[in-house]
């Protein structure tokens, strides 16, 4: 299911070998960006009933929630089980990094994807991208070819992990229920990275790939057929997010900093509150809390009303 047509308002295994890994330096891509000129904050709160077979992960893949997220907002620890009938809470807001005019906007730590049209958030995904030491390429890119079916052509990089876990070494994997990029593949014009589907979709909303960005397969379907080549990615890296609605409510999302480049988060925070000219909140019970907790939840920490 897609999460689609929201205008801004108030309110398994990766197919890829990426441009980065643990052994690369990054550049410094941390520049705090341009909010969206209206509401930042997408999402909404509601009920969810549990069905035969559901685990917080799964959910999570499904909403854009970590499982931690949705464990510590029903009160019970991430290692529960679920049982069909059990109704849970779920908080899947968050807040819009940036705008773009047209293209595709993901920031790795949030594990979402932003489709814009004509200055204007038409969709968001929950997405899965790069493991610690297979990072997901950060940059300013553009989809150069868009396949239905794909042949996955195995990176040596990952033949190469293949043979050292003791794995039948692969080269080409045809299209198929085997196929790790699923049914639509949207290559970037970074070196051997993409936007595909998968055929493991509970793992999707997790740092689970070799660099690519992988999706739902409804959401990489209803995707594939939004876009098209030469269509913008821009890729940032922003673990702290901090947006101030028309209404006068200030919020803040915090995910952890899986990559390790954020630097002090609270001195992140309060540079990118200054930037904006946002109550930075320093000091409060609020502020304090999001930011120690990580959850990766648009959380609100101040009100003008």
């Amino acid at each position: 299911m897609a999460l689609l047509a929201l205008v801004i308002g108030i309110a398994a295994i990766a197919a890829c070998a990426p441009i980065l890994s643990s052994q690369t330096t990054p550049s410094n891509d941390l520049r705090i960006a341009p909010l969206p000129p209206r509401g930042t904050v997408v999402g909404k709160q509601f009920t969810y009933t549990v069905e035969k077979g559901d685990t917080l992960s799964g959910i999570g893949a499904r909403f854009g929630v970590s499982a931690k997220g949705l464990a510590s907002r029903n009160g019970f620890a991430v290692s529960a089980k679920l049982r069909p009938g059990q109704v849970l809470r779920v908080d899947n807001r968050h807040i819009v990094p940036s705008s773009l005019q047209d293209g595709i906007l993901i920031n790795l730590p949030q594990r979402l994807l932003f489709l814009f049209e004509n200055g204007r958030l038409v969709a968001w995904y929950p997405v899965a991208v790069g493991q610690p030491d297979w990072q997901t390429p950060t940059g300013s890119f553009k989809i150069v070819t868009r396949e239905t079916d794909p042949v996955w052509d195995v990176p040596v990089s990952i033949q190469r992990e293949m043979r050292q876990k003791g794995e039948r070494v692969r080269k080409k994997v045809p299209p198929g229920p085997d196929n790790p990029l699923g049914e639509y593949w949207m290559g970037l014009s970074a070196t051997c990275c993409g936007i595909h589907s998968t055929n493991a979709p509970q793992s999707v909303y997790q740092f689970k790939t070799h660099g690519c960005v992988r999706m739902n397969p409804d959401d990489a379907e209803d995707l594939f057929y939004r876009v098209e080549v030469e269509t913008p990615v821009e890729i940032i890296y922003e673990p702290i997010l901090l947006a101030r609605n028309p209404d006068g409510t200030t919020f803040m999302e915090v995910h952890p900093d899986i990559y390790g480049r954020a630097g002090n988060r609270v001195e992140r925070a309060a540079e990118i509150a200054e930037t904006h000219r946002l109550p930075s909140g320093g000091g409060s019970p609020e502020w304090e809390e999001t930011l120690r907790g990580e959850e990766g939840i648009a959380t609100l920490i101040s009100s003008d009303r």
